[in-house]
């Protein structure tokens, strides 16, 4: 349906010219016939992060994703927050309701409902996380959520590992290890999903990946990596010489994006168009 109303919407980060949001939002809206809706990237330093939150509610913004470094620090000036985002302790998009900010995270809704499409269903699993960062946090809390039998969370720095795991212990059976230990690689045996969360693969520096054996996973573990750029990250070539079955993470960003775009609009996007637009711009053929 086509719509003469305007309104924006925006993407705010430090840096934030690297985000491929304004391009796949500005089709899926064209799609839609909302000509006038506009999403602008908007480059904020962590120091006037308040500001501009007042700045963008002033403007009547409708909504707008919040990228690196703000996802945690943009609670405190959200008049809402969404359970999900509560306990995560991030926030990646925002809606303006009438001046009344309410914060959500849409990675968990991303990260499952990616799950689904690949008929991998979570509940009684043991999951096998890597990386203990900020991007950890949404996978474990979508894995609790589906009530999956043991997470294990894996790292470089095993205190940084358990500090994270101890966030979630009321959630589910989380613990954190060093990912050279004998004990992790004894965990990785059991493993019905492997979820690579850290950047190692991402580009420019596409020749590293996580220093696992991907060989003791079980004949049948899922091998999941949020990475999307490239499509295939030398983590999901290795497991597809292995003979595993494999996830990128280009379904993950899409699906998150089609829960922002419901909660920005009322409506579902266009899956299609931005799909085809991510690809686009990534450089890489369907």
């Amino acid at each position: 349906m086509v719509s003469s109303e305007v309104k924006n919407f925006g993407i705010i980060g430090y840096p934030v010219g690297h985000s491929l949001s304004p391009q796949v939002y500005k089709a899926a809206f064209e799609a839609e016939g909302l000509l006038n809706y506009n999403y602008i990237p908007l480059q904020v330093h962590s120091a006037k992060l308040y500001f501009a939150v007042e700045g963008l509610k002033a403007l009547d913004f409708r909504g707008f994703n919040v990228t690196i470094p703000h996802k945690t620090n943009i609670l405190k000036y959200l008049d809402a927050i969404d359970s999900d985002a509560m306990v995560i302790g991030a926030v990646n998009t925002v809606v303006n309701d009438g001046g009344m900010l309410t914060g959500y995270n849409t990675d968990v809704a991303g990260f499952l409902a990616s799950l689904a499409e690949a008929n991998f269903l979570p509940c009684d699993c043991h999951a096998v996380v890597l990386g203990a960062g900020g991007a950890a946090r949404a996978i474990l809390w979508s894995l609790c959520k589906k009530r999956a039998e043991h997470i294990t969370i894996g790292a470089r720095n095993p205190q940084k590992a358990q500090a994270l795991a101890n966030d979630f212990l009321s959630y589910g059976n989380v613990e954190g290890l060093d990912w050279n230990s004998e004990e992790f690689n004894e965990l990785m045996q059991e493993a019905d999903i492997l979820i690579n969360t850290t950047p190692l693969g991402m580009f420019p520096n596409m020749d590293d990946m996580p220093p696992v054996d991907l060989k003791l996973l079980p004949e049948g573990a899922l091998v999941y990596d949020i990475v999307y750029n490239p499509a295939e990250t030398k983590l999901i070539k290795t497991a597809k010489e292995l003979g595993y079955p494999t996830l990128n993470g280009m379904s993950m960003l899409l699906l998150q994006g089609k829960e922002s775009y419901r909660l920005y609009t009322g409506q579902l996007p266009n899956m299609a168009v931005m799909t085809n637009t991510l690809l686009k711009f990534l450089n890489v053929t369907a």
